[in-house]
């Protein structure tokens, strides 16, 4: 494992990084070179951005909704989101910044959100069962992966370059442990390895995730997103309202759904612990955290980075339990490397002839 430590001030952050990185600018003409080869990054303007398509696939005995960026023919990177979180909350712009590095996006609804199928013939559990484990959850993270399992077949995607977010991390690794076929690298950002020992939310935190404020209507659900945010959210970063506020309004309109997070709150507290599993673990793998995660502690993403055998840990001043828009160019070189990193990779692995 090797650690980028950051270094905050009070107007920007410098990083420890390999002299030939060059940085993603963002959406201005011009080009730059991710360390390790393989992949360049357009950095064209919004109004040229990679190619987008929407669509529904048919996996593990439910169908989950889509969306693309790019073109197909490039290495697939598939984004898997965290608890009651839809696949809009990877940002556009992300996507599309991984896509003009010639990776061909994809992004998803987990079941029990957004437009995917939500389970509703499973009664949801009790926070009380929940908490103690006192009952088996609807369904589990391992069941998750499979969904993920199913939609790279389902999108005949082969081995793919495999991104979680919080949840989304503890359904990836699943994956790369039950379904290591189908994984090329791991990326790892917010998230923990399922041992209660490591990656705990602060009291506050942790009661504002067993009972979230109940929305009655859309503007509801935009302020207790916000409400949310404000507590959870990166404190190093200016705090972007209006793209919570516009985010929790999109996610309502395309299915808000109580008690699929319940659902899917039961399937992340009933997890196995993974600390060995990982050990054994043979794929590149970058572990991102936020340094002032109050959800999921910085020891949580530590722990997996110390796990998994090569991987590498980068850890950023100021980020909380988010997606800091500020960091968005910054996740894109680190994505985009590992990617370029794991094809050479596997060019090397290739048999002769």
């Amino acid at each position: 494992m090797s650690v980028l430590w950051p270094c905050k001030n009070s107007a920007s952050f410098s990083w420890t990084a390999p002299a030939d990185r060059s940085h993603w600018t963002g959406p201005k003409a011009g080009r730059a070179d991710v360390t390790g080869g393989g992949v360049a990054c357009q950095t064209a303007a919004m109004e040229d951005a990679a190619a987008r398509a929407l669509g529904r696939v048919a996996a593990n005995g439910i169908e989950l909704a889509y969306e693309t960026f790019g073109e197909a023919g490039g290495p697939p990177v598939v984004l898997v989101m965290g608890l009651a979180t839809q696949m809009i909350a990877w940002p556009d712009e992300l996507c599309e910044g991984l896509a003009r590095c010639g990776l061909f996006v994809v992004r998803f609804d987990n079941q029990d959100a957004g437009e995917s199928t939500h389970l509703r013939d499973l009664p949801a559990p009790r926070l009380a069962d929940i908490v103690v484990r006192r009952r088996p959850p609807p369904y589990s993270i391992s069941d998750m992966a499979g969904d993920v399992a199913g939609l790279i077949d389902g999108l005949g995607l082969g081995q793919v370059h495999l991104v979680g977010a919080s949840m989304g991390g503890f359904i990836a690794q699943v994956v790369a442990l039950e379904h290591p076929g189908r994984v090329r690298t791991l990326t790892l950002i917010m998230t923990s390895t399922g041992s209660r020992r490591v990656g705990q939310p602060k009291p506050r935190v942790y009661a504002r995730l067993l009972r979230p404020p109940a929305a009655a209507d859309r503007s509801a659900a935009m302020a207790a997103a916000v409400e949310t945010f404000r507590l959870i959210g990166s404190p190093g970063f200016a705090f972007d309202e209006a793209y919570v506020r516009d985010l929790a309004g999109r996610s309502w309109d395309r299915g808000y759904d109580p008690a699929g997070r319940r659902r899917q709150l039961a399937a992340s507290a009933g997890q196995p612990d993974r600390t060995a599993q990982l050990r054994r673990l043979a794929v590149p793998a970058l572990v991102i955290h936020g340094l002032h995660d109050p959800l999921v502690a910085p020891s949580g993403g530590l722990a997996v980075a110390r796990a998994i055998p090569g991987s590498r840990f980068v850890g950023f001043s100021g980020m909380g339990h988010d997606l800091p828009r500020a960091l968005w160019p910054e996740f894109v070189e680190e994505i985009a490397a590992l990617t370029a990193a794991g094809g050479q990779r596997r060019r090397r692995d290739r048999p002769a002839g």
